[in-house]
């Protein structure tokens, strides 16, 4: 019995990757292959050089406590990488179905398949770690600096990194370990982030009033409620992160669900369109995030237009 569903589940997935790599895909739809692949490789181009800006700017700014800015540069990394890896890939891998290169297509679809997923993974739990440091960081106040430390850090972006890869190196061998990693993983991550972000603003709603009720005799504490707006727009800035991941990623996770349970063969190739569409969408996260950097966190914009006015200033002398 367990023999036979393990011969089921792996039809199943040489089916899918057949599905999507078949002329059946590519009939009809020259055009969007062409189109979804030139906007692969604009989002390549941005993702590329937003965040290596971001990565410049988050190295000269010195406002950010190093283990928070250590976090942040970790997921400006994930995003490189899958601007400078997983999106020329992805766009390789349209224009080889375009093309009917179908050995070169079931080759780079396995590759996008188990790269985007790594990545992605690492981006869900730093991002874990980023609200988890807020609430640490609200709940400990001055002993923070004394908990949260770099190398405390670096080990667990470590952990983070080993069993990403491990999990989606794993789809080699048996695509069910990564569905499942993905099923019972995400939303522990998502119940985490949302836990300490409604901790936080419980407890940031409680400061306030008490604030306001001792105001008059808080001559020597002027500086606390400084220190909490500025903390404020850092958990703010977390938030909106956070917020575009999920949203870049829950319309494809909605369609892979609703793949897994119809049957390949009768899938229509307008549900297939959407699936690649979803994809892009998920790789557009990389592109979104430096734009949020900037527009959320003041330091980091600053330093951004720093950054390219050095650059143009140095291309005109």
């Amino acid at each position: 019995m367990a023999g036979l569903n393990l011969t089921i589940h792996v039809r199943q997935k040489e089916s899918f990757e057949e599905l999507l790599c078949s002329s059946t895909l590519r009939n009809g739809n020259q055009e969007y292959m062409l189109y979804l692949s030139a906007i692969n490789i604009f989002l390549s181009i941005t993702a590329v050089i937003g965040n290596v800006l971001i990565l410049v700017a988050l190295r000269k700014d010195s406002s950010l406590h190093p283990p928070s800015k250590l976090l942040y540069r970790c997921l400006a990394t994930t995003d490189l990488c899958v601007g400078l890896i997983v999106e020329p890939l992805q766009a390789a891998y349209l224009m080889a179905v375009y093309n009917e290169h179908w050995a070169l297509c079931r080759y780079l679809l396995v590759t996008v398949y188990v790269t985007g997923y790594g990545l992605a993974s690492i981006s869900l739990l730093t991002l874990t770690a980023i609200a988890v440091d807020r609430l640490i960081a609200l709940l400990l106040g001055l002993r923070y600096k004394e908990t949260v430390t770099l190398k405390r850090i670096y080990l667990i972006l470590a952990i983070f990194w080993i069993v990403s890869s491990i999990a989606a190196g794993s789809y080699v061998i048996d695509y069910r370990i990564v569905f499942w990693c993905s099923r019972i993983f995400t939303p522990i991550g998502l119940i985490i982030s949302i836990a300490s972000y409604t901790k936080i603003f419980y407890t940031l709603n409680r400061h306030q009033m008490v604030v306001k009720d001792r105001f008059q005799h808080a001559q020597s504490s002027k500086a606390v409620p400084l220190n909490m707006a500025r903390y404020r727009k850092a958990v703010y800035s977390a938030l909106w992160v956070q917020l575009a991941l999920v949203a870049c990623h829950l319309p494809y996770s909605t369609v892979v669900l609703l793949l897994n349970r119809m049957r390949l063969r009768n899938a229509s190739l307008t549900y297939m369109v959407v699936w690649g569409v979803t994809v892009t969408l998920v790789l557009f996260n990389s592109s979104l995030n430096p734009f949020l950097y900037c527009w959320k966190i003041c330091e980091v914009r600053q330093a951004v237009k720093k950054t390219i006015r050095y650059v143009f200033f140095c291309r005109k002398r």
